[in-house]
C-alpha cells in the first residue's frame, strides 16, 4: 500500500513539475511584426456575449421590422436539427409572405402549412436576446446563418399576444441582423426575407 501511495505522489509531482515548465514561445503583444488590417477585422470589436432579456423594440428596429415580407431564399438548417426531408429546397415557403405591422401580425401568407395560419391584432413585439457578434450568437443558438459577419449584431424578436403575454403558437422566430437583414427561423429551417412594402 505504501508503494502505491509513493508512486501516486511521484506521478503527481512529475505532472506538477511539467505544468510549471510550460514556456511561452511567442507573445503576440511584443511581436515586432506590424499588425495588418485583416488581423484586426477578424477579432470581434464587441466581445460581450448576448444580452438575454425581454425588452420592447427600439424605434430603429421598429422602422426596419414593420412591413410585408416575402420569403426569398432558403439559407440552411440549425445545427441541432436538419429537416431537409421537409424543406429540401424551401419550395413550400419560397415566395410566401408575412405581414408585420405595429398593430397587426399575420403569418397566413405561409399558405402551405395550416399550423402557420395565424393572425394577431395589437401584437407585442419584444427582443428576447441581443448578440453583439456572430460567435456569441452561435454559442447561444447553435445556428449558423450564412454571410453573418463577425461583428454583426443579431436581435432575436418574439411575437406574443398582449392579453396573455404568450408567444404566438406557431414555430416561427425572427432574427434582425444590423437592422438591414431579416431572417425567419421556422422549426429549425432558416430563410432570408425581403421587404416588399413598408
Amino acid at each position: 500500500m505504501k508503494k502505491i501511495l509513493l508512486v501516486c505522489i511521484m506521478i503527481m509531482l512529475m505532472l506538477a513539475s511539467a505544468c510549471g515548465n510550460v514556456e511561452m514561445t511567442s507573445n503576440p503583444n511584443t511581436s515586432s511584426e506590424p499588425k495588418s488590417e485583416t488581423d484586426e477585422s477578424i477579432i470581434p470589436k464587441n466581445t460581450s456575449d448576448c444580452t438575454v432579456e425581454r425588452i420592447n423594440l427600439d424605434s430603429e428596429t421598429e422602422k426596419y421590422f414593420y412591413g410585408t415580407w416575402k420569403v426569398e431564399k432558403l439559407l440552411g438548417f440549425a445545427n441541432s436539427y436538419n429537416d431537409a426531408s421537409e424543406y429540401p429546397t424551401g419550395q413550400k415557403f419560397i415566395g410566401d409572405e408575412i405581414i408585420i405591422k405595429k398593430d397587426f401580425f399575420s403569418s397566413k401568407g405561409l399558405k402551405n402549412y395550416k399550423k402557420y395560419q395565424y393572425e394577431l391584432k395589437n401584437p407585442l413585439y419584444e427582443f428576447t436576446a441581443t448578440c453583439y457578434n456572430s460567435d456569441s450568437f452561435y454559442r447561444l443558438y447553435k445556428i449558423d446563418i450564412p454571410d453573418l459577419n463577425i461583428n454583426d449584431v443579431v436581435k432575436v424578436i418574439d411575437i406574443s399576444d398582449p392579453s396573455t403575454k404568450m408567444s404566438i403558437p406557431v414555430s416561427v422566430g425572427f432574427f434582425v441582423v444590423n437592422n438591414d437583414r431579416l431572417i425567419l427561423l421556422s422549426e429549425a429551417t432558416i430563410f432570408e426575407l425581403k421587404k416588399i412594402t413598408d
